[in-house]
């Protein structure tokens, strides 16, 4: 578990029995409240710390329902879709986008209802709000079972499919059930006809229809007269199954409220209710008869729930009370976020100023994107949203990704991608340096140093450097040639990666036998004061093949400086607690080194000398 920010704070809880339990509580990463009760009774006037118990509260527990991560998912492309084909959006043109997204939302919406339904069983779907309670989807399991059978118009069920399916406006499919009530018994053959031809007659708006609502008006009220003049008749009296239908499609309140169970909810009913009464009916009138459905439906009590309120509200064309009502009653942020966005954009919300400087979109977004860096995955998704809200989408952003767990180097590669697309400095440099820092511990000092250079970090790639300049004098060979053969500028970071490169470079050259080229590199390393102190001796070691070369290599001057070199380190001549001339002196090993190298260092003397006087007399 990840570390909390601070010490909990601890409440000694009064128990049974005169015992006391103690809790801690405290808000840790990933906005979790983690509990700890830990005291047990050890005599009767001491209480001892016990077995602890650790209790988890995640505040947005849907990022981890797999159905909602693919509503998220999908939802989240949605999103940005729209964000970026704003400016694009123009007159006639913008209207259908909008509804095209509108759809798009929808569509997503009810892939995730049906699965749910699908997967839901026993108590889960008490959970669920009354409306997604897929009356369709249970028409379709229900319409299966029933034709499924060897006998449709005799089961059971027949005659509740046919109710539910013209409760349900669905005509068409009705009167296919009806053909098969007609075909089992001749003798209500008439009456199911005469009900099938109402149903095929019943004058709808479609969508391309092009008849005006007063057209659509006249023809619904010849239709309704013809429907009260069959039931007036008694045409269907010997089937009161026919004559509840008709009934029914004549929007008779008594006939509808007895098919309570069958609605299941007041918002059924209204619907139902204006198909067959009012199907001309104007959005204005909407809130009218939405209040009036609820009062009739629930028969004047007056215990509503949440999803009616929000109802209510819609029916009312109240924005903002939609939104409100629904920030209270639903569990996450997802619906009135993206409901707020697409009503921004459809220039459908007022957008007034909170208190902190942020407008209602942009609040709703950041929480909705706040909820999606708690899981492991959909942080992801979270990061487009923080970039979609100009105020405080940034600062946002820099602090929950400074939250995110890098728990592999896969995952930090691609939190540090989202960092680097966003010219984010600072989370680079302390994504990098914390991968540099764990690559060190881990010993694997090519990726150290690597990480270390992405975050321009020049004291730990000289830390990281020192441990590859002592990797190698204890091995004798450097790790990771690539990495340092390769260093290129970055080379410039530090003195000590500076080094780390020329001493490398410097055994390119000398296992290319380029003797001169590699002399002179090891000879400025020194002089230069790049090298560091501790390491004179290994240089002025590796000098000693290039001294013992058939030919002369190091010049008298370039001779001289090698010779001050091993005298300044014998000398005592040393810094920031270095060892000393004495010190080495008492290295038997170390004495041998100096001799060889004096040894060494005036043999070449006297030949370069030599060599360069019988070249002056040339």
């Amino acid at each position: 578990m990840e570390e909390l920010d601070g010490e909990p704070t601890v409440t000694l809880i009064p128990g049974v029995n005169s015992q006391k339990k103690q809790m801690c509580f405290d808000w840790g990463p990933g906005e979790m409240l983690v509990c700890e009760t830990s005291f047990s009774k050890k005599e009767k006037s001491e209480m001892v710390p016990g077995c602890p118990y650790i209790h988890i509260i995640r505040k947005d527990i849907d990022v981890y329902c797999k159905i909602l991560r693919k509503l998220f998912n999908e939802s989240h492309g949605i999103f940005v879709g729209l964000q970026r084909i704003e400016e694009e959006l123009t007159g006639k043109s913008r209207k259908a986008q909008l509804v095209r997204v509108s759809k798009n939302y929808r569509s997503v919406i009810r892939a995730c209802m049906e699965e749910m339904h699908q997967l839901a069983t026993g108590p889960l779907l008490l959970h669920l709000l009354d409306w997604v309670r897929l009356h369709v989807c249970e028409v379709d399991s229900l319409s299966a079972d029933v034709l499924g059978s060897e006998n449709p118009s005799k089961h059971k069920d027949f005659w509740k499919l046919v109710t539910v399916l013209v409760l349900q406006g669905r005509l068409d499919e009705a009167r296919q059930m009806l053909s098969k009530e007609a075909d089992a018994s001749p003798s209500s053959a008439g009456m199911c006809r005469v009900l099938g031809d109402l149903m095929r007659t019943m004058p709808v708006l479609s969508p391309g229809n092009t008849q005006t609502l007063t057209e659509l008006e006249l023809k619904w009220q010849h239709w309704h007269e013809e429907c009260e003049r069959h039931l007036q008749d008694g045409t269907f009296a010997s089937s009161p199954h026919l004559e509840a239908l008709c009934k029914i499609m004549l929007g008779d309140e008594a006939a509808l409220l007895e098919e309570k169970e069958l609605l299941s909810n007041w918002y059924h009913f209204l619907v139902t209710r204006l198909l067959y009464s009012h199907p001309t009916v104007k959005p204005m009138d909407l809130h009218r008869y939405a209040q009036s459905s609820l009062d009739v439906f629930l028969g004047g009590e007056s215990n509503t729930e949440p999803l009616d309120n929000i109802l209510l509200a819609a029916f009312e064309f109240d924005i903002h009370q939609v939104i409100k009502e629904c920030s209270t009653a639903l569990s996450n942020w997802w619906f009135v976020a993206h409901l707020t966005d697409l009503l921004d954009h459809c220039k459908l919300l007022q957008s007034h100023n909170l208190y902190f400087g942020s407008n209602m979109r942009e609040f709703l977004l950041l929480e909705y994107a706040s909820g999606l860096f708690a899981h492991h995955s959909l942080w992801q998704l979270g990061v487009d949203y923080f970039d979609y809200c100009p105020e405080l989408g940034r600062v946002s952003l820099e602090l929950h990704i400074e939250r995110i767990p890098l728990s592999t180097e896969q995952k930090a590669l691609k939190v540090l991608r989202v960092c680097e697309q966003r010219q984010m400095t600072e989370q680079v440099r302390s994504i990098c340096k914390i991968l540099a820092m764990k690559a060190v511990r881990n010993n694997r000092l090519g990726s150290a140093l690597s990480w270390s250079i992405r975050a321009k970090d020049a004291a730990f790639a000289t830390l990281v450097s020192d441990r590859f300049l002592r990797d190698y004098c204890e091995r004798g060979c450097f790790s990771d040639l690539d990495l340092i053969d390769n260093l290129g500028p970055a080379m410039m970071l530090s003195d000590r990666l500076t080094f780390l490169g020329k001493y490398r470079e410097f055994h390119r050259l000398y296992g290319e036998k380029r003797f001169v080229d590699a002399a002179a590199l090891l000879l400025s390393l020194m002089t230069s004061q790049i090298a560091p102190r501790s390491f004179w001796m290994t240089l002025l070691t590796d000098a000693l093949p290039l001294l013992e070369q058939k030919q002369v290599i190091f010049s008298a001057e370039q001779t001289y400086e090698l010779m001050r070199c091993l005298e300044d380190l014998t000398s005592g001549r040393l810094v920031h607690g270095e060892p000393d001339a004495q010190q080495l002196q008492d290295d038997d090993i170390e004495t041998t080194k100096v001799e060889m190298l004096r040894i060494g260092l005036a043999r070449n003397l006297a030949r370069s000398i030599i060599k360069e006087g019988s070249l002056e007399g040339s």
